[in-house]
């Protein structure tokens, strides 16, 4: 059986609610979910940060619970935001969906490769036997 990602915070770093500096993944299968875009399954971009965030994250739970594992063996994410977009706005998006599963985060600000994408996210994730 796989054990869920434990969170590594070292003394003297900073301890978020929300992030762990670190995980650790002791054993099995390890799944990457590539970038997930805001998109429909028809694929089209939903309008506005919150639409695309959120269902950027159901994209992510989608993949994850097609194989077999789920937000809680989530060691890390990143999320890739448009240049301008607050973070901290796109921080509340994420509640709705994601809840308060703590994993390793990465963010950082870029050109969208498609037009009108506010936020793209992927996740690296164990698989339970």
């Amino acid at each position: 059986m796989t054990a869920r990602p434990t969170p590594v915070d070292p003394p003297g770093l900073h301890a978020s609610p929300a992030f762990a500096q670190g995980m650790l993944v002791e054993q099995g299968r390890t799944l990457y979910v590539g970038g997930q875009n805001g998109t429909n399954a028809e694929g089209a971009l939903l309008d506005g940060l919150q639409a695309q965030t959120e269902q950027a994250l159901r994209n992510v739970l989608a993949v994850l619970a097609e194989a077999g594992s789920g937000p809680e063996y989530v060691a890390k994410l990143t999320i890739y935001l448009a240049v301008g977009v607050d973070p901290g706005e796109a921080y509340a998006a994420t509640g709705a969906v994601w809840g308060t599963h703590r994993t390793a985060v990465t963010v950082l600000s870029v050109t969208p490769a498609r037009a009108g994408a506010l936020v793209e996210i992927e996740a690296v994730a164990a698989v339970p036997d």
